[in-house]
């Protein structure tokens, strides 16, 4: 055997799944995106290869994304996918043992069988052992905070299904709400926007460079505006439209509200001596959705504490994940605990 170093961590998002190999960091970055032949059920690609083919697919080719708000909607696809993802990190390293331990995240909201689901999956793609941990606990730990010492953190991680607003102190979660509005609902509210607004039918990948371009939580010092294509609904013809940050701001006003709602249901559910750590350290943002143009200016106006986004928010997760590999005997009591539960 080749010890425990060659250990994973995987971020299994809706949006994107990260692999992180202990001791050499994150080695794989893909979307979390299987193309699949209707046909012959064979899978034609996976990752990057097959988010290109989303909306550019013949009638026999169909790119699904097996995640859906952060949990499996199609479990052998996941499992196929999870398999070709530890294939790829395993390609990156010689010596790599045949079946390693895997720790996957998962939301905090997530059930029993839900959970149960992402194990039997990480296993059926070739896990020596799997481990689960919940979001926002390893996006606090990628993101440096003092998660196992008697202080509160807060985190709000952001991804593309879920958005985990969490609150942390002694290697535990005290308080959480996990909330299936974030990046991916972002993206369907600019589509339903400029459909409602302009009669013009635009795809996922328009949606999200909108977002990622001119999107904002509060107003920019000037308008920007962007060019984008689509389909005119009324004649059917390819239209080319301009669009300014401020009518993406108002796409997104009811997206960012519900982030910020939760926040603050958090926030009020939270004991006053960890209320008062938060104030000194600051909400830390996590995910994606933490780029979002001033986002963290928005909560902090909104709450009234400091709002701090991560170093690395996109890595938060995926590097957390890997960490816990350090302290997998406390995972391994979970896990067993919660099975023996059901």
């Amino acid at each position: 055997m080749f010890g425990g170093s060659k250990d994973l961590g995987i971020d299994l998002g809706t949006a994107n799944t990260l692999v992180y190999v202990r001791g050499k960091g994150i080695v794989v970055r893909e979307p979390s995106v299987v193309a699949l032949r209707t046909d012959t059920k064979t899978i034609e690609a996976v990752g990057e290869h097959a988010k290109k083919m989303i909306g550019r697919t013949p009638g026999n080719i169909r790119a699904i994304r097996p995640m859906k708000d952060g949990v499996i909607a199609d479990f052998e696809t996941t499992a196929t996918m999870i398999k070709y993802f530890i294939r790829q990190a395993q390609k990156q390293r010689a010596l790599f043992p045949r079946h390693p331990n895997v720790m996957v995240c998962v939301p905090s909201g997530i059930t029993a069988v839900e959970k149960r689901a992402v194990e039997d999956a990480t296993k059926q793609a070739g896990a020596r052992e799997a481990y689960t941990i919940e979001e926002p606990f390893a996006a606090a730990i990628g993101a440096d905070l003092p998660v196992w010492e008697p202080t509160g953190s807060m985190v709000v991680d952001i991804g593309g299904g879920t958005t985990e607003v969490a609150v942390i102190s002694l290697g535990g979660i005290v308080t959480s709400r996990s909330i299936r509005v974030a990046g991916d609902e972002m993206d369907e509210a600019i589509i339903q926007y400029i459909k409602r607004v302009y009669n013009l039918m635009i795809g996922e990948r328009t949606a999200e460079q909108l977002k990622m371009e001119i999107g904002s939580a509060m107003p920019f010092d000037r308008t920007e505006s962007i060019e984008i294509r689509g389909r005119d609904l009324v004649s059917g013809l390819p239209k080319t439209l301009s669009i300014t940050s401020e009518e993406m701001r108002e796409a997104l006003t009811d997206t960012v509200n519900s982030i910020v709602d939760a926040v603050k249901i958090t926030l009020e559910k939270c004991p006053p001596e960890l209320s008062a750590d938060i104030m000194d350290r600051g909400i830390v943002l996590t995910g994606g959705g933490a780029l979002l143009h001033s986002l963290d200016k928005l909560l902090a106006r909104e709450t009234g504490m400091p709002v701090i986004v991560a170093e690395n928010p996109l890595d938060c997760v995926a590097i957390g994940t890997g960490r816990a590999l350090d302290n997998i005997h406390l995972f391994k009591n979970k896990s067993s605990s919660s099975r023996s539960k059901r």
